[in-house]
């Protein structure tokens, strides 16, 4: 008895009768086809299947349907958690526009309240006057009655004395009612009589005697703050573009605006000179202090103009988070210090972490090591301070290199730029997740935030590991970095480091 084919087997031994080289081939070599792999292949080469051979049935009439219905299933799943997602989006915002609308409804109510308690509190002198107008015009008219009637004798000791009390009850109220509606006028006016007084006998004795005195002092004193003002815009904000410096025209500038690192050690500020890059020659300084103290006084302002509009955005949080409602400038604020500091689900406490100050002293110091003091190539060529790596941005090849890396160094426009994607990276890369833990640990116990502590969690920031920390702490001692921890740009609001 012949043994009943599976549909498979027959269009296999169907192409075997047509001698389809294509499926041959695959079962010579034991390769496994689909049935639907099969049936393209066959119609591929235009050999038409018997309808006998679709044997199935089960999965044309009951497997198909019901796949189909569980795909209607699940499209509708997607849909109605869509739906819902966004009717919960609408609650909240109906909640958020329903507490807006309660607080300036009541805001505009007490408004009104306090203009009706005002309206109602100003017809007291009106009512006053009225009534004042009132007597005096009905005593007006008194007078005038007595005066055109004829007098008895009898009766003028009584009008007399009535006329007497009278007058004495009302001159009372009358008085009482005017002194009291002009007692803040007369204060007034006695304050405005002698302010005005004085002025004008100093005015006259000044015109008559010192003319000339008078108008020499106001051209003394127009020209001092000129002069004035122009060293502070020296001071306040210096900003050197792309000029290609020389070493000896910054030292130059550096002595005309008094710019000295003592000072700077001594007073905790320093002076917001911003330079673009660094001068080409700065090698060619021959005393290695002074190219050390050069560096510093380029860099030092750019980390610190960081760290101040970093302090800025950590009381602006504290600001916002203090808040029960917020606007929506706000709200678009902070979807932006998301995305800066690459904090997911927006967690306000992992923002908090992250959006911190890098210590002065840990700064200066990786910038000294990674750029040979502002004298490396990727330093004067790129802008490059800190050395980070890159794989697909614009860079800068380094020479000696292993063959198996494919790494270039990060290229900037300028100086600044460089500092703000340094800080960037230590608030945000994951290799310095302890970094950040332990400055967070020295803000909950209310302790300062030291580089030398912090130095040590910084082993993943090159490949020398715990040789690089260690450099770094004796860079950040044989220089006296400490001292700048607590700088602050001159003319600048005192800020503080909020415990957030």
């Amino acid at each position: 008895m012949k043994k009943k084919l599976s549909y498979r087997d027959q269009l296999i031994e169907l192409a075997q009768i047509y001698d389809v080289k294509e499926i041959k081939d695959y079962v010579r070599r034991r390769k496994n086809l689909t049935t639907g792999q099969l049936e393209l292949i066959l119609k591929k080469n235009k050999i038409v299947i018997p309808k006998d051979f679709k044997t199935n049935f089960f999965k044309e009439n009951f497997t198909k349907p019901l796949s189909r219905v569980s795909r209607q299933i699940d499209n509708f799943k997607d849909d109605s958690s869509r739906k819902a997602s966004r009717f919960s989006r609408q609650v909240t915002y109906f909640k958020e526009d329903s507490s807006r609308n309660f607080s300036r409804f009541f805001s505009n109510l007490w408004k009104l309240t306090g203009n009706a308690g005002l309206g109602f509190l100003n017809v007291f002198p009106k009512a006053g006057k009225s009534i004042y107008d009132f007597v005096g015009d009905s005593l007006t008219n008194l007078f005038h009655g007595i005066y055109d009637q004829q007098i008895h004798k009898g009766k003028t000791g009584k009008v007399v004395l009535a006329f007497f009390v009278a007058a004495g009850v009302i001159t009372i109220i009358v008085s009482g009612v005017t002194t009291f509606n002009n007692l803040d006028k007369s204060q007034e006016t006695q304050i405005v009589k002698k302010e005005v007084k004085k002025p004008e006998s100093k005015a006259k004795i000044k015109k008559e005697v010192k003319k000339p005195e008078s108008k020499a002092k106001i051209k003394k004193e127009v020209k001092k703050p000129k002069a004035k003002t122009k060293k502070k815009e020296k001071v306040n904000e210096l900003i050197l573009p792309d000029l290609n410096l020389k070493t000896q025209t910054v030292l130059s500038l550096f002595e005309d605006v008094e710019y000295d690192l003592n000072t700077v050690r001594y007073q905790k500020t320093v002076k917001p000179i911003y330079f673009t890059q660094f001068p080409k020659d700065l090698d060619e300084i021959q005393s290695v202090q002074l190219k050390k103290e050069t560096f510093i006084k380029i860099v030092l302002p750019l980390i610190v103009a960081e760290n101040e509009k970093i302090l800025d955005d950590r009381l602006k949080l504290k600001n916002i988070t203090s808040k029960r409602i917020t606007t929506d400038q706000e709200k678009q604020w902070l979807r932006q210090k998301f995305l800066e500091y690459k904090v997911k689900k927006s967690n306000i406490e992992e923002l908090k972490m992250r959006m911190d100050i890098i210590p002065a002293s840990i700064a200066l110091a990786q910038a000294a090591k990674e750029s040979g003091w502002g004298t490396s190539r990727f330093a004067l060529e790129g802008n490059a301070i800190f050395g980070q790596w890159t794989w697909n941005g614009q860079g800068i090849e380094p020479l000696l290199k292993d063959k198996s890396k494919n790494h270039k160094i990060l290229r900037f426009p300028i100086l600044r730029a460089s500092v703000k994607a340094y800080k960037n990276n230590l608030n945000t890369h994951k290799g310095y997740t302890k970094f950040r833990e332990k400055r967070k640990n020295l803000r909950d116990r209310n302790r300062k935030i030291s580089g030398l502590e912090l130095s040590k969690t910084l082993g993943n920031y090159a490949q020398a590991g715990s040789e690089y920390i260690k450099i770094l702490a004796q860079i950040i001692v044989q220089n006296r970095l400490m001292d700048f921890e607590p700088v602050r740009l001159e003319h600048s609001v005192q800020r503080q480091e909020l415990n957030l």
